[in-house]
C-alpha cells in the first residue's frame, strides 16, 4: 500500500508499506479520507508535540484524523463488521483505568495516539483498536467523518463543558481550521460569534460560516475591541484555537467577569498575568482536548439536528501522491482545512 512518512525537516515521502493485519481486537480500514492538523506540523518538522519513542523515529504513518471503511476485522471483535462506514477516535487507551473507564482514553496513563505512536491515516488502509471505530452512518461523507473527530468533536465537547447557549457571545481567537470549527459549533449551540484573527481572509470564511462580527487584530487591540462590541462587559467564553501567546492573552483579556476561557490551540509555553486576567475576574480556564468517546452519538445528532455543514472547513483536497505539495502548502498557510480523499 501507499503510505506518507514524515522524516523531519520539512520532508514528505510517499513510500510502498505493507498493508497491515489487524490484531485480535482491531479492525482493518480502507481509508477514504484523511483530514491534515496543524499537530501534524511537528512531525513534519520533526519536534512531534506528542506521541513517545515512534513518533521520535520520523518514520511513522502520520493522519489522526481518518475515515474510512472495514474491510477486515480481528478474531475477537464484536459489535464492527466487514463493510462498515466508520471514523477512527484517535487515543487507544489501556481499557482498563478509571479514565479509559470513562472513555476519555486520551488520559489515559499508557495511552497511544493514532498517527503518532503507531501508523495513521495517511495511507491507503490503517488499523484501530476495535473500540476506537467510531460508527459514521451513511448520511455524513468520509470528509465529514474526518473532520468530525478532532475538529468538530474537540469544539462541540469544550464548548458544552463551558455552556455555550443562545444567550452567549462567543469570541474566537485563531481562524485556522479549529477556529473555524469553533465558529460552526458555536453557531449550531445558538451563539452569538466574534471572530479575531490577523488575516482578512480568514476573518471573510467566518462570516460564511456564520460570524457575527469579525475583528482584525493585526492593527487594533482586540480585546478593546470586544469589549466595544459588547457595551464594555467583554464575552462570556472565549475559545483561544491560535496557540499563540497573544491570542491567548487576547481571549484572558477579552473575557467578562464570571467568564469562561478555553485553551485549545497547541503550546509549549505563555506568560499570563493569573491576578488581574483570572483571580479577580473570577474566570474558569479550561483546556480543551478532544471528547470522550462515549460522545461521538451526540457529536453526530448535534451536527444532524442544528445542519452544521461540518465540510465548510475544508478547503483543499489532494490524492496521497500530492502529500509534499499538500503539507508545504499547509505549512505556508495557503490552504486551511486539507484533507487527503480517496474515490
Amino acid at each position: 500500500m501507499r503510505a506518507v512518512i514524515l522524516p523531519g525537516d520539512k520532508k514528505v515521502v510517499v513510500a510502498d508499506r505493507e498493508r497491515p493485519e489487524p490484531k485480535p481486537h482491531e479492525v482493518l480500514v480502507q481509508t477514504k479520507a484523511s483530514a491534515i492538523c496543524r499537530s501534524d506540523m511537528s512531525l513534519y518538522y520533526g519536534n512531534p508535540i506528542v506521541g513517545g519513542e515512534a513518533a521520535e523515529t520520523g518514520d511513522v504513518v502520520p493522519g489522526h484524523e481518518a475515515a474510512g471503511v472495514v474491510v477486515a476485522v480481528g478474531n475477537a471483535v464484536t459489535g464492527v463488521a466487514v463493510g462498515d462506514h466508520i471514523a477512527a477516535h484517535l487515543a487507544v487507551g489501556c481499557g482498563h483505568c478509571e479514565y479509559c473507564g470513562a472513555g476519555y482514553t486520551m488520559l489515559c496513563p499508557d495511552w497511544k495516539c493514532f498517527g503518532f505512536d503507531f501508523p495513521g491515516g495517511d495511507a491507503e488502509y490503517f488499523t484501530i483498536a476495535a473500540r476506537n471505530a467510531l460508527p459514521l452512518p451513511e448520511q455524513f461523507s468520509f470528509k465529514a467523518g474526518a473532520v468530525l473527530t478532532d475538529m468538530i468533536g474537540s469544539q462541540y465537547h469544550v464548548q458544552k463543558k463551558m455552556a455555550v447557549s443562545g444567550n452567549k457571545t462567543v469570541a474566537v481567537v485563531g481562524l485556522g481550521p479549529m477556529g473555524s470549527a469553533a465558529v460552526l459549533v458555536a453557531k449550531g449551540f445558538g451563539a452569538r460569534v466574534i471572530a479575531v484573527d490577523i488575516l482578512d481572509e480568514r476573518l471573510e470564511q467566518a462570516r460564511i460560516l456564520g460570524a457575527d462580527d469579525v475583528v482584525n487584530s493585526r492593527d487594533i487591540d482586540a480585546a478593546e475591541a470586544i469589549r466595544n462590541l459588547t457595551y464594555g462587559r467583554g464575552v462570556e467564553v472565549a475559545i483561544d484555537c491560535s496557540g499563540n501567546p497573544a491570542g491567548q492573552n487576547t481571549a484572558l483579556d477579552a473575557a467578562a467577569k464570571l467568564g469562561s476561557v478555553a485553551f485549545v490551540g497547541e503550546s509549549r509555553a505563555t506568560e499570563i498575568n493569573p491576578s488581574d486576567q483570572i483571580l479577580r475576574k473570577l474566570l474558569t480556564v479550561v483546556g480543551g482536548w478532544y471528547f470522550p468517546l462515549g460522545e461521538w452519538p451526540e457529536i453526530l445528532r448535534f451536527v444532524a439536528d442544528n445542519k452544521v455543514d461540518v465540510e465548510a472547513i475544508i478547503s483543499h483536497e489532494y490524492s496521497l501522491e500530492d502529500a509534499e505539495q499538500a503539507f508545504g502548502a499547509f505549512d505556508r498557510r495557503e490552504t486551511e482545512k486539507a484533507v487527503f480523499t480517496w474515490s
